[in-house]
């Protein structure tokens, strides 16, 4: 059985790439390191079938470097061991190694002086975050380049080519695509390549017939020979925490169709623990003193989320995000924590006040501890102006209201009544 179309498809020369022309575009970096024949070893990382294993066989073919390829997680030290033996004695040899975040130390520490002599050009491809999954001593050895997902132009291209080449492509069999059938293929791709070109490749070899002169393939045959793909991250996977990260700014924006989009897509990922953690979160940090009403609400919702379970949880999920969108936002409250917090950190604290001491044990009171201290209850409006904090911080002033609501408003006044009372209590 011959290789996929996708496969044979695979550019030979750096000018046959398509997508990415940041890299691989005139005068970019990857093409100049091909033109001077100066390669360095690279972590390409980004989505799936968008050219990482293009690039790299791109490289070699352009090169005339011998081009092999292993896999981080499945190949071990043996077969290391036979491409190093190889790279020295042809010079030099480019290694496309899939899933460079699974490399243990063993494979690293084997490979380190191989990269420092330049014998093994390492072309290493993830869909990881490389800064997060890649150990430092591999990343300091290496480019490292974000590849992005194919436009459309660039899937379309790509298809027309596979159409037209008798040798490795579609050719021979005489494929009219209708313009229905394109854009479908190229949707459910949804900027993978590798997916849309055996995808198009099952639509032509289970609709030919040899007495045909030509080949029509329609929208329902693309419907049926390729999947929509699965855009939800993988729940451990750097792309997953990106989600995440679009989703808690998108409400904080209020944006509330991009939240939904996000929303949907976390739900397809089947994580309900994640996106209660976030919405949580997102309750008290973006939407805060703003409107103390949409804490109740959003905990209500996930009460419900939890009892429910997918695929319901949808709908109470949906209900919270779409009202933290509309919601009035304020981060006063975190900003006032983090100072406070920051002020410990950073600066010289003195004792507790001796009043505020607990006093329920023997021997408090020669300490002096609790004495002097004004119980609040006894006084008119329950309150009666004392220090509280430590001397040294006897002037912080960590909450700083911003009235984005009338419930913010209302706090901001009635603690702006209480500092000047407290003041006025000192004098």
């Amino acid at each position: 059985m011959s290789a996929p179309l996708a496969f044979r498809m695979r550019p030979q020369t750096i000018a046959d790439i398509v997508g990415q022309q940041h890299l691989v575009g005139k005068d970019k970096i990857i093409n100049r390191m091909v033109k001077a024949k100066r390669l360095t070893s690279m972590i390409l990382y980004g989505p799936p079938g968008i050219g990482k294993t293009s690039i790299a066989s791109a490289i070699a073919g352009s090169t005339k470097y011998a081009f092999r390829q292993l896999n981080a997680a499945t190949d071990g030290k043996k077969e290391l061991k036979i491409v190093a033996e190889e790279a020295k004695m042809s010079g030099a040899v480019v290694l496309l190694l899939d899933e460079i975040h699974r490399l243990d130390k063993t494979k690293q520490d084997f490979l380190l002086p191989m990269l420092e002599s330049g014998k093994i050009i390492l072309i290493g491809a993830t869909t990881e975050n490389p800064y997060i999954s890649i150990s430092p001593a591999i990343r300091s050895r290496t480019e490292i380049f974000e590849l992005y997902p194919l436009s459309s132009d660039d899937i379309s291209q790509a298809i027309n080519r596979a159409l037209s080449d008798q040798t490795n492509g579609l050719g021979k069999y005489h494929v009219e695509l209708t313009d229905e059938a394109r854009e479908l293929l190229i949707t459910r791709s949804n900027g993978d390549l590798r997916n849309a070109l055996n995808g198009l490749e099952l639509a032509v070899l289970s609709s030919y017939q040899e007495e045909s002169d030509q080949l029509t393939i329609n929208e329902a045959i693309i419907k049926d020979s390729i999947q929509k793909q699965n855009i939800s991250a993988d729940k451990n996977g750097d792309s997953h925490y990106n989600l995440l990260s679009a989703f808690q700014k998108s409400i904080r924006g209020s944006d509330t169709d991009a939240a939904l989009h996000y929303l949907a897509r976390l739900i397809l990922s089947g994580d309900l623990p994640s996106i209660i953690r976030r919405l949580t979160v997102i309750v008290f940090e973006d939407i805060g003193l703003a409107n103390p009403q949409a804490w109740l609400h959003t905990m209500t919702a996930i009460e419900a989320a939890e009892k429910v379970g997918f695929p319901e949880a949808r709908i109470p999920l949906s209900n919270a995000v779409i009202e933290l969108c509309l919601s009035p936002k304020s981060n006063s409250s975190l900003a006032a924590i983090d100072q406070a917090l920051s002020d410990i950190q950073t600066k010289r604290i003195s004792d507790i006040p001796s009043h505020i001491k607990d006093a329920h044990y023997s021997g408090a009171e020669k300490l002096g501890s609790g004495v002097g201290y004004l119980y609040p209850h006894d006084f008119e409006n329950d309150f009666i102006a004392q220090d509280y904090l430590p001397n040294s911080l006897k002037n912080a002033h960590y909450f700083k209201p911003k009235g984005n609501s009338k419930f913010e408003i209302s706090f901001k006044n009635q603690y702006q009544k209480l500092k000047d009372l407290q003041r006025k209590g000192r004098r």
